[in-house]
């Protein structure tokens, strides 16, 4: 036994990323008296500038866009009470498909044993007991969030480490809901076309697939206003229109797929830190 806390790292792409997929979770366990850490890859210059200038459009500093976002970081940060966050600071590679994705010092170009290492240093500081990101398509296919996986993946293999390793998902019956919510703001909204629909409905796993069930209600709330602190993406974050009711009744439940494990405890689990306290 040691008097190290037991600590999660979060490995997230861009910011606002933490707040979307692990704001919950993060609130959780630094509350619980974990430490929490948060490694953002990019830095987020892909993101809408001052007034919604968008990338590429006339006047888009993506420099400029990059130090917004980086204090928008810390102030959700400072919401979900996260203990450390390290910044790689890799040029955001934008969407699939575009420009930016080639940049040759963008995230998506970065050999993968490079950004590995780096990690794999911050993972041998924190000497994390739990790690989360994303799964191998990076859940919807962003070039960022895939090549966040692999270099965590990757780093972990670097170290001698052996982590409870979790792959953040979504129940298929929460995505079924979260479309029935975005036609409830958005009426008007057209039906997808059927490759659009069919695409959509293989996003996240089966609910029996989730190993991971983790109860984060009494933190959406910390949750939402860490996702408001990205005011300058606020026209992309859809779950701010919601209010924070309807988004606790949505996002209160974070779920994820156990990969590595050194515990045994069995699963379905509700605690990413069991068999760890």
């Amino acid at each position: 036994m040691t008097d190290r806390p037991l600590t999660l790292m979060a490995v997230h792409a861009h910011p606002d990323d933490e707040a979307t997929g692990t704001g919950g979770v993060l609130a959780r366990y630094a509350a619980e008296g974990i430490r929490t850490v948060l490694v953002t890859c990019t830095d987020g210059g892909c993101g809408d500038g001052p007034g919604g200038v968008k990338p590429g459009d006339p006047g888009h500093d993506p420099a400029a866009v990059a130090s917004m976002r980086r204090r928008e970081l810390e102030a959700s940060c400072e919401v979900l009470k996260v203990s450390d966050l390290e910044t790689l600071d890799y040029a955001d590679s934008g969407m699939i498909g575009w420009p930016s994705n080639d940049a040759p010092d963008s995230f998506w170009q970065t050999p993968v044993e490079q950004g590995a290492a780096r990690l794999a240093e911050l993972m041998r500081h924190y000497r994390p007991d739990v790690v989360v990101t994303y799964d191998e398509n990076g859940f919807y296919g962003h070039p960022d969030h895939i090549q966040a996986h692999r270099i965590t993946m990757a780093a972990l293999e670097m170290t001698e480490l052996t982590p409870k390793v979790y792959w953040s998902t979504m129940p298929r019956s929460g995505m079924q809901r979260f479309g029935e919510i975005m036609r409830e703001f958005h009426p008007d909204m057209p039906e997808p076309d059927p490759a659009e629909a069919a695409a959509m409905a293989e996003m996240g796993l089966p609910d029996d697939e989730i190993t991971t069930w983790v109860d984060t209600t009494a933190f959406s709330g910390q949750k939402f206003d860490a996702l408001a602190a990205h005011a300058s993406q606020g026209e992309n974050i859809f779950f701010l229109k919601m209010g924070k009711e309807r988004f606790g009744e949505l996002m209160g439940m974070e779920t994820y797929v156990r990969v590595k494990d050194a515990t045994g405890v069995p699963v379905p689990e509700n605690d990413l830190f069991a068999g760890l306290r």
